[in-house]
């Protein structure tokens, strides 16, 4: 059965901007090849971390929502630990709640953009 789940996961800053859409292509393949379906995604850019993590103050975070058995769960994270690229990842299984605040949230930044277009 397919749930819907919520990755975010942070590049080290080192990389370059085309390493970094590798980075993530690869995962997005990953999970595509592997019977997912990509519901939104969000590149948030190089942001600066709450505290270091091996040595690094900052780093590329990335953010995917898809739908996927949950088998696929843990061979997607064997593999973001296998990444010497990502310090870090956490997934969580979104709920209904978790659901409809998300369509709630991408509305929202959607109807914002398209107001700033307007303006232009």
């Amino acid at each position: 059965m397919m749930q819907q789940y919520e990755t975010v996961f942070i590049l080290t800053p080192v990389l370059s901007e085309d390493q970094v859409k590798e980075a993530v292509t690869k995962f997005r393949d990953y999970l595509t090849s592997h019977g997912a379906e990509i519901e939104h995604e969000e590149h948030w850019g190089l942001r600066k971390l709450a505290y270091n993590i091996k040595q690094k103050k900052s780093g590329f975070y990335h953010l995917m929502e898809f739908r996927a058995p949950s088998e696929l769960l843990e061979r997607l994270e064997i593999e973001y630990r296998r990444d010497e690229r990502v310090v870090r990842f956490l997934t969580v299984k979104l709920d209904k709640h978790a659901i409809a605040y998300s369509l709630k949230r991408r509305k929202q930044a959607q109807d914002k953009k398209e107001e700033v277009e307007s303006q232009n």
